[in-house]
């Protein structure tokens, strides 16, 4: 994706999709933990490093 996604607040600047103004510039996102009951006990699938 070219340009940021406004909807979605990202503030993990090491990552390769992160882009000025806390937005995320992933096509798609994925996050993972079905089991989860808080937001800590969820986790970005889509993270890369910055870099890579």
């Amino acid at each position: 994706m070219d340009s940021p996604n406004t909807g979605i607040k990202c503030e993990v600047s090491t990552c390769r999709y992160y882009s000025s103004g806390d937005h995320c510039t992933a096509e798609i996102i994925e996050v993972q933990n079905k089991d989860a009951s808080t937001s800590r006990d969820t986790n970005c699938n889509t993270f890369i490093p910055r870099g890579m």
